[in-house]
């Protein structure tokens, strides 16, 4: 449904992205990740018709983003970090103006507008102001002015941004369910977010596609042999003595709390072997913190373990 073969962007001299390829299946929803820098945002630019690339080729449904430009952007539902919004309508006006914008069948609009009010969760938000509306409902408005024409593919850049927690997890069920009429494309620096949303993850790293796959493929690409985890300890004498003579530790820090001593580890060995040493030793052991979900690992893994 989308192809993207070897795809450039240069500014002068720099190249903000480099030979990516990859495809995207109808209906699937994909993560991309990337580090500041890494040509996350060049690439979505590019993918959603508003920046012409500087070599390779963009296809969707068939479309070339140089051969026919219009028709291209025509498939695109783009939501920015900050949602194009006209505050002084209601939303179902602003849906309306932004389907007869984007040449949705007239005829059509008004039940395209239910639909999509129910497909974001706004059914009961159709005559509320735009303005008064939360930040939470003002995203799913964003969305379905994304949407409003029915693209075929829909970006969307950083969309729980600044969300509270219901608020990310209410907004992550509208997104699964666009799926259901579209391919969806998630740009997020949320790791939680693209773990609980995605079916699949790009990875881009200094202006090139490092790796592709869901957390399965991915996490059996990744650097297990070292960890970061927290422990939590009863202080004792000579206890910081003890914990250098100990064997598997990269790197610790020391953090002091009253009674208790809560050490940072880097570890090359396993959880399980290190806390055995531990447990030989005499240490009274209160708690052990795995510092970064599976999905950081793999991801500071893969990128060489920049934060």
């Amino acid at each position: 449904m989308i192809e993207v073969r070897n795809l450039s962007r240069y500014y002068g001299d720099f190249a903000a992205i480099s030979n990516i390829s990859f495809s995207i299946q109808q209906h699937e929803v994909i993560g991309f990740l990337g580090l500041n820098g890494a040509g996350k945002s060049t690439t979505l630019k590019i993918l959603a018709g508003l920046l012409s690339p500087s070599d390779g080729e963009v296809f969707i449904d068939g479309i070339n983003w140089i051969d026919n430009p219009n028709a291209f952007r025509s498939n695109i539902g783009f939501l920015p970090e900050e949602p194009p919004l006209y505050k002084e309508m209601t939303v179902r006006e602003f849906l309306r103006y932004l389907a007869k914008l984007r040449k949705y069948p007239h005829k059509d609009i008004e039940q395209r507008i239910e639909t999509v009010l129910i497909l974001c969760q706004l059914a009961d938000r159709g005559d509320q102001i735009v303005e008064e509306l939360s930040l939470g409902y003002r995203k799913r408005v964003g969305i379905a002015q994304a949407i409003v024409h029915k693209p075929s593919l829909v970006v969307l850049d950083e969309p729980t941004s600044g969300l509270d927690p219901q608020q990310m997890v209410e907004l992550r069920q509208v997104i699964r369910g666009l799926s259901t009429e579209a391919t969806v494309l998630l740009s997020s620096h949320n790791l939680t977010e693209v773990a609980e949303t995605c079916d699949r993850l790009l990875i881009l790293h200094e202006g090139k596609l490092i790796a592709e796959g869901d957390r399965d493929s991915l996490s059996k690409r990744m650097d297990t042999s070292k960890q970061r985890i927290d422990i939590l300890l009863s202080k004792k004498e000579g206890i910081k003595d003890d914990i250098h003579a100990l064997t598997g530790i990269e790197h610790i820090s020391f953090e002091e709390q009253d009674e208790h001593l809560l050490l940072h580890l880097t570890i090359t060995c396993t959880t399980p072997e290190l806390v055995s040493q531990m447990v030989q030793s005499g240490f009274e052991i209160h708690q052990v913190m795995p510092t970064q979900s599976e999905l950081e690992q793999i991801f500071l893994s893969l990128t060489g373990g920049k934060q």
